[in-house]
């Protein structure tokens, strides 16, 4: 049983499933379902269709380098059946996947972390901004390290006699 990759999205497509495309020149694209088939006759790039796989690798959302990729790797030198070496693998698929997942979870932390520093600099900010509501005005005034620096302005006498108010 051949398990082969869909040529617009990287998913896994199964026997009996999907569509196969024949080009003139006999190259053969496989695709999962109709929504893939469609893009690829509209003539749209993988990597920048969002949620394909070649869009989350290229943008650094899915791993795009790890040791365990290596065993999934297609291989067309057919094998002899031993029961041993099948049952062995069968005990290395499940520690690969629970390998893989694991690092799939510290990419995805690693990549969310950034976001975090940055969403506590804006909160600091904003606290800074807005200390006033948060500290009671005495305690305000008792410390001015936790007040902004007020800034004078100077208004020439020019401008206010400007702006008296009209009479009627």
């Amino acid at each position: 049983m051949r398990l082969e990759k869909c040529w617009f999205c990287s998913s896994t497509v199964y026997p009996g499933h999907g569509i196969q495309f024949v080009r003139n020149d006999a190259k053969i694209f496989h695709f999962c379902r109709s929504k893939c088939h469609k893009n690829f006759k509209m003539k749209r790039n993988p990597r920048k269709v969002k949620w394909t796989k070649a869009y989350r690798r290229l943008h650094g959302k899915d791993m795009t380098q790890d040791s365990t990729f290596e065993f999934e790797r297609k291989r067309n030198r057919p094998e002899r059946y031993d029961r041993n070496l099948a049952e062995n693998t069968l005990k290395a698929i499940k520690k690969i996947d629970k390998i893989r997942s694991d690092r799939a979870s510290d990419h995805i932390k690693n990549r969310l972390k950034t976001g975090k520093v940055q969403r506590q600099k804006e909160a600091r900010k904003q606290l800074e901004l807005g200390i006033h509501l948060v500290k009671a005005p005495l305690a305000l005034a008792q410390d001015s390290s936790l007040c902004l620096p007020k800034i004078k302005v100077n208004v020439s006498q020019a401008q206010t006699e400007e702006n008296q108010p009209m009479e009627d």
